[in-house]
């Protein structure tokens, strides 16, 4: 593919707000992704556990819910897979093209599929499109600037604004739509999103710097044989173990967990005794250790939005307006337009205050501790009757959530392009993802639990282990910066 621009010049580009101006497209693309993401997630619970007279397929409850909170670790998951083949074999900007491609065929599945087939292939599709695709966008997003660039965390932001614009009207259009006409054609109204970013992505590759087609270390291609057989043993072996019963729907969120931290144990293994990582790349591997663990314990609260926040949506929330009942997915929402108004003015701190601004450690104490915070406020809620917590109060718990994971989640993504070593450049983004998959199918499982236990013990447990790790990583944070080694 032709490049007509060279890294030096789309980092000293200031056209879109101050940033480069190819971050406008990748801001492009994450939004619709995550319009068609977060639309279809918005009602996929719902789908799974209301009865066929309302549309849905009548799985139990804490059955739907482990089979989100396995979607969702899937989806982070296969991050791996996508920053694998980046690294490898095609470069961080061809794998999130075809990832785009392949999401818009999950979204179809979903949409034209009736029933559990319609379920089964279109959330696979999607999780491994959507690992692709986030991994190696942010990939893309950090090649647009030099590794010292003071813009760097405020262009973070913004493109995390794009990604919760979709966020915002995604649920609210599928959510409707589902209300009015059935669960499919929301479904569809996710893949008609998908379609439209991929259109709108491909009309702007080849802005995008060389250094994001680059593959940082190639697989030689006496090798690309073994390595394609191991792949179709694996997907063999997949089959195989669903066939015979041992991967169910009942305990597939507790293999997806078992995966997940097999992976993330194997990843850095792999990293910290490369030697093509610099004893200073060495050091900020392990700077990042606890940082993937304040991250995984943020993320097993924050996800429960999709889990345990929607079925207490639709069973414990009055979503009465003026007579109206809205569609619980509306609720997933709320933290959007948070987000859309909040992103802009944490860009816009970090900018002003520079280098005077809290390090990374500092921010993901912050962050994890908040969380645990936003957990406790539904204690005075705890074990009440029917659509009895009012609108507002769910409102308030989700603008503590949007401060939280603004404290946490675009500061991530930047530390973790700032902390990767040369050769693993999109598979550190991966590692990152790795906290958010522990943490998503983390949230299913405790999904599980809060159908069986008191509601007091639950977000009051929670909360406390979250606030907890927040603390001891506060106290850790000078020794963690030291070991960055430059990095804040």
């Amino acid at each position: 593919m032709s490049q007509v621009t060279t890294p030096a010049s789309a980092r000293e580009d200031h056209s879109f707000f101050g940033q480069p101006r190819s971050l406008a497209n990748l801001f492009g693309v994450e939004m619709w992704e995550r319009f068609s993401f977060y639309g279809m997630q918005g009602i996929l619970l719902i789908y799974l556990y209301y009865s066929a007279a309302e549309g849905g397929l009548g799985i139990p409850q804490v059955t739907a819910a482990g089979i989100v909170g396995a979607y969702g670790g899937g989806v982070y998951l296969s991050t791996i897979l996508g920053a694998w083949i980046a690294d490898r074999l095609l470069g961080s900007e061809r794998v999130l093209f075809y990832s785009a491609v392949v999401i818009v065929l999950g979204h179809l599945a979903l949409a034209l599929i009736p029933g559990i087939p319609g379920v089964a292939a279109g959330l696979i599709l999607v999780a491994v499109g959507s690992g692709g695709l986030k991994a190696n966008a942010t990939s893309v997003v950090g090649t647009l600037y030099a590794e010292k660039d003071p813009r760097r965390d405020a262009g973070f932001s913004l493109f995390y604004l794009g990604i919760n614009l979709g966020a915002f009207l995604g649920p609210i259009l599928t959510g409707l739509l589902q209300k009015s006409l059935g669960f499919h054609f929301g479904f569809g109204l996710a893949a008609i999103g998908m379609t439209a970013g991929l259109i709108q992505y491909s009309l702007g590759r080849k802005r995008l710097p060389a250094i994001a087609s680059h593959v940082p270390d190639p697989l030689p291609r006496s090798r690309w044989l073994t390595y394609g057989l191991i792949a179709a043993a694996a997907v063999v072996l997949i089959v195989v173990l669903v066939v015979v019963g041992v991967i169910t729907a009942e305990n597939l969120v507790t293999i997806v967990i078992g995966l997940t931290v097999a992976s993330a144990v194997i990843y850095f293994v792999v990293i910290l005794t490369s030697k093509q990582v610099t004893q200073v790349e060495r050091k900020r591997v392990v700077a990042f250790i606890p940082l993937f663990i304040a991250s995984a314990a943020f993320w097993s609260l924050y996800q429960q939005q999709f889990t345990v926040v929607t079925i207490y949506s639709d069973e414990r929330l009055n979503r009465s307006l003026f007579g109206w009942e809205m569609p619980v997915s509306w609720v997933q929402s709320i933290n959007p337009i948070f987000i859309i108004i909040l992103s802009g003015v944490f860009a816009a701190i970090w900018t002003k205050w520079g280098t005077r601004q809290p390090s990374t450690p500092l921010k993901f104490a912050a962050g994890t501790a908040i969380m645990g915070a936003a957990f406790l406020l539904f204690l005075p809620f705890a074990g009440g009757a029917a659509n009895s917590t009012p609108l507002l109060a769910m409102v308030g718990i989700l603008f503590v959530f949007t401060v939280a994971e603004l404290l946490l989640s675009p500061v991530g993504l930047s530390v973790a392009t700032k902390l990767a070593p040369e050769p693993f450049r999109t598979q550190m983004v991966a590692l990152f993802f790795l906290s958010v998959a522990l943490g998503s199918a983390v949230s299913g499982l405790l999904a599980e639990w809060y159908l069986t236990v008191n509601e007091s013990l639950y977000f009051g447990l929670l909360g406390g282990i979250a606030i907890a790790i927040g603390v001891i990583l506060a106290l850790m944070a000078r020794p963690v910066l030291r070991l960055m080694s430059g990095v804040r």
